[in-house]
């Protein structure tokens, strides 16, 4: 048996057949001993790589999602004994690195789920007002773990899409959002007059699990899958755009390397590749980079009215008081604005990413719909309204078309309206 139990192929196929049997009704303990004798010298890529092979073959990502926290408790038996991250475990791990950011976070949020904790004994044991303040406050502290989400799925899972390690952050991203709703309710249940003290602690016990179980899969299954493929000019782009979307517990971040280039990684040959990606012009780029980016942001584009050179064009667009998210005709991302009143994170790392990566699974089939429609002429334009906080956004896609009528692709437009809703009587340009 153990000749084929150390076959990777027959393993593989084995594990899918436990999940299976896992989505098909079977409890823990039917599995478990099964799976333990499986797992010997299992990999955070085969896990990936397993649950690529389910979607794959056609199951559902909501129904790996669902059987997510049931396999991860499985996982996290054997792998915790078994597989080993070196390049995890280095103690020293160089400080600003976005991983260590990360694992930094993780610790402050164990040690608020500690706080909790205590805060929710004492709230079982005395349900008085000041027990249930001290235990709201922390609850809103913990809701900040959204920008530590945030920056996973924006900044590390294009680039695992990248590699073509897709389902993974699918299901992540799915049980991330059932962590924010998770907070979201818990929070609105002690809102209420006299909350049920019962549903109180089963409510906030469960959103820590998960938020607990989520640590574990970050630490032990995504951080040794990336870090073992992400290059280190991925990690520099990862760091620079991790600021912008800010950062949960964490009073002060240190820069990594300031992303930094070396000489040597200049393609003097090919500046164009320079010029396209994302990166800052170093001080020490050479004359030909800095003379072709002179000449294209000096390049007058001709309009149907007008003209305007490309550095107008890009300082127009980003004074526009809206968002502007433009996809191209095959469904990727390749532009949008930055200007100073964002409503939405758009971070470098989403440019040449599939659109549909860049929602949360459960919107996904929304999106994919309103594209389908925009593209065949069904539409030419879809509307949105949300309350976001003390914002009134309206979310606007457009098609866009050529003269001719061939489809480019598809503009969001993405404004908060509510100091427009608010406007009364009139402010005119000349006095009467």
């Amino acid at each position: 048996m153990s000749e084929f139990i150390n076959n990777r192929e027959y393993r593989q196929k084995r594990l899918k057949e436990l999940i299976k049997e896992l989505h098909d009704g079977a409890s823990v303990a039917d599995v478990k001993a099964a799976f333990a004798e499986l797992t010997d010298g299992i990999s955070a890529v085969e896990i990936a790589e397993i649950e690529q092979a389910l979607v794959n073959e056609g199951m559902p990502v909501e129904e790996i999602q669902r059987l997510c926290d049931v396999h991860a408790e499985i996982f996290k038996g054997s792998i915790e004994d078994i597989h080993k991250c070196d390049v995890c475990n280095v103690p020293d791990f160089e400080e600003g690195h976005p991983v260590d950011t990360f694992k930094k976070e993780n610790r402050a949020i164990e040690k608020l789920l500690d706080e909790i904790e205590v805060y929710l004994d004492a709230y079982t044991s005395y349900p008085e007002s000041e027990q249930l303040n001290n235990l709201k406050m922390r609850l809103k502290k913990i809701s900040t773990i959204d920008k530590h989400y945030k920056r996973k799925e924006n900044l590390i899972f294009p680039y695992m899409e990248k590699y073509n390690i897709t389902a993974p952050p699918k299901v992540m991203w799915g049980v991330d959002d059932e962590i924010r709703t998770s907070i979201k309710e818990t929070l609105s249940f002690l809102n209420e007059e006299k909350p049920n003290v019962s549903i109180v602690e089963s409510k906030v016990k469960e959103m820590m699990t998960k938020i607990r179980d989520m640590i574990f899969k970050e630490e032990e299954i995504m951080f040794p899958m990336v870090l073992e493929t992400f290059s280190e000019q991925e990690w520099i782009e990862i760091e620079k755009s991790s600021a912008e979307i800010g950062y949960t517990l964490l009073d002060a971040v240190k820069r990594w390397r300031q992303a930094t280039v070396v000489k040597e990684t200049i393609d003097r040959e090919n500046p164009t590749e320079w010029i396209t990606s994302s990166q800052p012009v170093p001080e020490n780029a050479p004359d030909i980079i800095i003379n072709r980016i002179q000449r294209d942001s000096n390049t007058v584009i001709p309009f149907d009215a007008g003209s305007m050179t490309a550095k107008e064009v890009n300082a127009v667009l980003n004074t526009v008081p809206i968002d502007m998210t433009f996809v191209g005709a095959d469904s990727k991302v390749k532009y949008f604005t930055q200007g100073k009143e964002r409503v939405f994170d758009r971070p470098l790392t989403i440019i040449g990413r599939e659109v549909k990566n860049c929602h949360p699974p459960k919107s996904v089939h929304i999106v994919e719909k309103i594209i389908e429609d925009l593209k065949s002429g069904k539409k030419d334009n879809e509307d949105f309204w949300i309350k976001m906080g003390p914002n009134f956004v309206y979310i606007r896609y457009f098609a866009v078309r050529s003269k001719e009528g061939e489809f480019l692709g598809v503009l969001e437009v993405t404004q908060n309206i509510k100091p427009i809703m608010e406007l009364e009587g009139e402010k005119r340009l000349i006095e009467n």
